[in-house]
């Protein structure tokens, strides 16, 4: 049995482990079906796609992450045993966190962590909520995308906006599978994508950071995938998705909007086309009643600044319970959503592939 608050899912579960200047992030994904063809090649390929290399865009602490699958396959396929994976933490600088040991980091989550477990926690780089764990979810994430694949699911997200800068919203799917990881901040619209660099870098220079939404759409789902009440299709995904960390709000569809409309502008029409049943709009985001439509799933995901920015702030000593001043030191991201786009897919894939395993669209071994 799993401590509480390290795993996720039903069928198909994963366990995370390691901290941000540890020896490594990890995850164990529990549920994987037999036969599965799966490699390192395959998570190397996600894990190289992760961070942008473009200067100025992320952050200067790039590692040169190699994947190590551990357990769970023989001969290039899944067994049905737990699947194991690594990545070794290499390019570590812990020194600049030493002085904000008793100093809580404003926006981080230094001191309710420090509360929490007594001050034995790891607060080198944020430790177990540090940004460095999204490594350990894409990697579960590629083995979802596979087990998508084989019927026909894809999910695909992009940085719909970064600070002021919004991308195009009637992006096409060709679009957001052939454009988004040409550009440096994970944009399906090359022209809002050039204007969210500039709107980082500028935020940068000027010792401070930025936030924005990314978007994820989720194509060829079947009507019917959810367990309501409490295991809902949305609120599953909504509850991964806030373990992103610097993730503040999710919406589906229309979301927030719908609350300003009415009911008869927001409600999606039933038609017939071709002999089947589908809905004309899809305001609903694809999701009604915790249950899919068979429209396509459509999410936004709200992220923070990043909080680490060289600018003064006010905390408080810890030791002296005095109030103070300070200044951050290290590397940080200027802005998370670039390098949160594939985190999005892998955490919305992860919990989608659960729900498939669960329907039995998803065979426990695969052929």
């Amino acid at each position: 049995m799993f401590l509480a608050g390290n795993s996720f899912g039903k069928e198909f579960v994963i366990t995370l482990f390691g901290e941000s200047h540890g020896k490594c992030v990890g995850v164990i994904v529990d549920g994987c079906p037999a036969g599965l063809e799966f490699s390192e090649i395959d998570v190397q390929r996600e894990l190289d796609r992760r961070v942008p290399r473009e200067p100025g865009i992320a952050s200067s602490r790039i590692e040169e992450d190699r994947a190590e699958i551990l357990s769970g396959t023989f001969r290039g396929r899944t067994t049905g045993a737990p699947i194991a994976m690594i990545v070794q933490n290499r390019d570590v600088d812990s020194q600049p966190y030493e002085r904000f040991k008793d100093i809580p980091r404003p926006g981080h989550a230094d001191y309710p962590a420090r509360v929490r477990y007594g001050g034995f926690n790891d607060y080198r780089g944020g430790g177990r909520f540090s940004g460095r764990m999204t490594v350990a979810l894409v990697m579960a994430g590629v083995v979802a995308r596979k087990l998508l694949a084989r019927i026909g699911v894809e999910v695909l997200a992009y940085a719909l906006s970064i600070g002021n800068v919004l991308s195009k919203t009637d992006l096409t799917r060709e679009e957001l599978r052939k454009v988004v990881y040409t550009t440096s901040v994970r944009c399906g619209d090359r022209d809002a994508a050039r204007l969210m660099e500039r709107a980082i870098l500028e935020a940068a220079e000027a010792g401070d950071s930025l936030g924005g939404v990314v978007g994820a759409v989720v194509y060829d789902v079947p009507p019917g995938i959810g367990e309501p009440l409490f295991d809902s299709l949305d609120s599953e995904l909504a509850k991964a998705l806030f373990n992103i960390p610097a993730v503040k709000g999710v919406e589906f569809g229309s979301g927030f909007d719908a609350a300003r409309s009415k009911g008869s502008l927001s409600n999606d029409p039933l038609v017939i086309e071709r002999g089947k049943v589908r809905f004309e709009t899809n305001k609903a985001g694809g999701i009604l009643g915790g249950l899919s439509t068979g429209r396509e799933i459509v999410v936004q995901v709200a992220f923070k600044p990043t909080p680490s920015i060289r600018r003064r702030q006010r905390s408080v000593n810890l030791m002296s319970m005095e109030e103070t001043d300070l200044e951050l030191s290290g590397r940080h991201d200027p802005c998370v959503v670039p390098k949160a786009v594939p985190v999005v897919e892998a955490v919305v894939s992860s919990v989608l592939a659960d729900f498939m395993i669960r329907s039995g669209a998803i065979p426990k071994v695969l052929e």
